[in-house]
């Protein structure tokens, strides 16, 4: 893990989920290695849907390929959140698809001026999860 992201993810916990320049507009993604099975913690800008579910884009800062993370959660779609609001959730990722994917995304460009200079210097499309709350048993 970069040094960056490892100081993202100790303000987020330190502040309660408050990260210089994200607000409070990230999740700490826990994923597994597609491979590996290694269990691996990515900070991700995430949207609240719901009281039950987030919007996660892979932009990878507008990389040319998808983060890793994006795999794995693919392989590996039960995983969990940390929230500033919920504390610890676990989660299934889905990959929206067509409009619903175009729609979340909307959301991701309506936030920020990032979102949208990240879709223009890439040529791939840049996938959306859902991301819903897991119900015990």
């Amino acid at each position: 893990m970069s040094d960056w992201n490892q100081g993202i993810i100790d303000e987020f916990r330190a502040t309660g989920g408050s990260v210089s320049n994200f607000g409070r507009g990230l999740v700490l993604l826990h994923h597994r290695g597609a491979r590996t099975g290694i269990e691996r913690v990515s900070p991700v800008a995430a949207i609240r849907e719901s009281d039950d579910s987030w919007f996660v884009a892979a932009s990878k800062g507008g990389a040319p390929e998808n983060p890793a993370w994006f795999h794995n959660v693919l392989v590996h779609p039960d995983v969990e959140i940390e929230t500033p609001d919920d504390g610890t959730v676990a989660v299934h990722a889905v990959r929206l698809t067509g409009a619903e994917r175009d729609e979340a995304w909307g959301r991701f460009t309506a936030m920020s001026e990032g979102f949208r200079s990240y879709e223009a210097k890439t040529t791939r499309t840049i996938p959306v999860l859902r991301l819903t709350r897991r119900t015990a048993g």
